[in-house]
């Protein structure tokens, strides 16, 4: 919908909408949302996104919150539709819906889903999903669209780094401090569990969030100090919502909340000028 053209053309404003930024916020949103969800919930959350979050603040680059992300946190206000997730087809249906294509037979008898539980779910308990690391590093998992696939999620962060649309400072420490603190502290209760690490990075939207949302120009730091400080901070709160939280995935809330202190961290972390510093301490010295 175009939503942020609509907004401009009311309200006479400069046409920002040239720059596809919205666009990408509608990918985002999508990737942040299950399949089954009806198409008035995402119209809702994109309303949420482009008219609240962004344009109400002021447009491009004046959001303090990422857009896709507050709306996927207002949306929760629908809590059935936004945690229920569809099971991955199994080989044995889709070879039944091959066959039946090939003969030109009747579909409505396949079934093509089955609502499942996600693997956090199962890690919140301490017991290490079924499917196993392949299939959530593949992403042959229930989840939102964009949290299933780990590895095609990967290979567009090192795209994006290769490209230097961002750079390494907050996945690699987001990333860093999630595997660091799940190692030392399983749910399972097996220090150094390496398999349990590896299926809270893969598994979720933390690999969507490192790369793509927590990167957000707008809402986060942009010295390099800052960066490294709030990728640590997204993932200590990550962990504690998904370790404490009555809800088993954190990623949302915990980029959202740093969110909040981007600006901070600038001010804090911002380089000093060239002789500032020297003639402060100069004068003390008088």
């Amino acid at each position: 919908m175009p939503l942020e053209p609509l907004f401009i053309f009311i309200r006479k404003k400069e046409n920002t909408a040239t720059d596809l930024s919205c666009v990408v916020t509608g990918i985002l949103l999508a990737f942040c949302l299950p399949v089954t969800v009806p198409y008035w919930l995402v119209a809702a959350g994109a309303a949420f996104a482009v008219i609240v979050v962004k344009m109400l603040f002021g447009g491009r680059g004046k959001n303090f919150a990422n857009p896709a992300l507050a709306a996927r946190a207002f949306l929760y206000a629908w809590p059935m539709l936004m945690t229920t997730f569809v099971s991955p087809l199994s080989g044995d249906r889709i070879s039944i819906f091959s066959a039946q294509i090939l003969r030109g037979g009747d579909f409505t008898e396949v079934i093509d889903s089955i609502t499942t539980a996600t693997p956090l779910k199962e890690l919140k308990t301490g017991v290490m999903p079924a499917e196993g690391l392949f299939d959530i590093f593949m992403g042959n998992v229930g989840g939102c669209i964009g949290e299933t696939c780990s590895a095609i999620i990967m290979l567009g962060g090192l795209y994006l780094l290769y490209r230097r649309v961002i750079t390494w400072h907050i996945p690699v420490m987001y990333l860093g401090t999630v595997a660091f603190i799940t190692l030392l502290f399983p749910l399972t209760g097996e220090i150094f569990d390496y398999e349990f690490m590896l299926a809270e990075l893969f598994g979720g939207g933390l690999m969507l969030a490192a790369f793509f949302m927590a990167t957000d120009y707008s809402t986060s730091p942009t010295t390099a100090k800052g960066k490294l400080i709030f990728g640590v901070g997204c993932g200590l709160l990550t962990v504690f919502f998904r370790y404490f939280g009555s809800y088993s995935e954190g990623v949302s809330y915990a980029v959202l909340l740093m969110n909040i202190f981007a600006f901070s961290l600038d001010k804090v972390t911002r380089p000093r000028r060239f002789g500032i510093g020297g003639k402060k301490y100069y004068d003390e010295k008088r």
